[in-house]
């Protein structure tokens, strides 16, 4: 049997890039859901308007 040698800065760097990806999806979502409701807002108004 083999043993891979991973060093504390391949862990560190891939728990970084993990960080880094979790806190842009999570970024992506709370974008998304800001769009949402200025979209029901804008509508809101639209439908005052008229």
């Amino acid at each position: 049997m083999t043993k891979s040698k991973t060093s504390g800065k391949q862990i560190a760097a891939l728990i970084v890039g993990a960080a880094i990806t979790l806190g842009t999806l999570s970024a992506c979502n709370t974008i998304g859901g800001a769009g949402k409701d200025i979209k029901s807002v804008g509508g809101a108004i639209e439908k005052e308007a008229e």
